[in-house]
């Protein structure tokens, strides 16, 4: 038998991850807006992601006061500051938006197997409220991974094109 006072703590530790993962993905998200000149199509995905993301924001911190919970604020603090060192370090390769597709790509991947993960702990411990609100970040991490898989080819052929015409091909 299960116990639930195990599988709640275990379920509000993984909401708080999963709150300062959504942090997370939204200072990726805004380092790489701001370097898409030739990406057009991938800035707007992103814009319209970082919306789909604060609202994942809110669900999650609604979830964690429903169980008379909050979010963890350093944990989100250590993921934001490690989002940012690492769209620095892409920021300084020739071929940041190839790297940028290829960790987006492993990042929302991530993000939907957390919520799958929370979705088998929300179950296991009766939170059926949490259900619905966790399912539809799932279904919009899904979509994102579905666009990332989509356009990697074209991303990487007009990188490869811009590059071979001497143009600025990185972002």
């Amino acid at each position: 038998m299960i116990d639930r006072d195990a599988v709640r703590h275990t379920f509000v530790v993984g909401l708080r991850n999963a709150h300062a993962m959504e942090h997370q993905a939204l200072s990726l998200m805004d380092r790489q807006i701001e370097h898409l000149a030739h990406y057009v199509e991938v800035e707007t995905r992103l814009r319209s992601h970082r919306g789909e993301t604060e609202l994942q924001i809110e669900r999650l911190r609604s979830i964690l006061e429903g169980l008379g919970e909050g979010p963890s604020t350093l944990k989100d603090l250590t993921l934001e500051l490690g989002a940012n060192l690492q769209e620095l370090a892409h920021m300084m390769a020739p071929d940041e938006i190839i790297k940028n597709c290829l960790a987006n790509y492993a990042f929302e991947n991530f993000e939907a197997a957390s919520y799958r993960a929370l979705l088998v702990m929300a179950d296991a411990g009766g939170f059926t409220d949490a259900t619905p609100l966790l399912e539809q970040s799932l279904h919009e991490e899904e979509a994102m991974v579905a666009f990332v898989e989509q356009t990697l080819p074209q991303v990487v052929r007009r990188y490869l094109a811009l590059r071979a015409s001497g143009d600025e091909a990185s972002h």
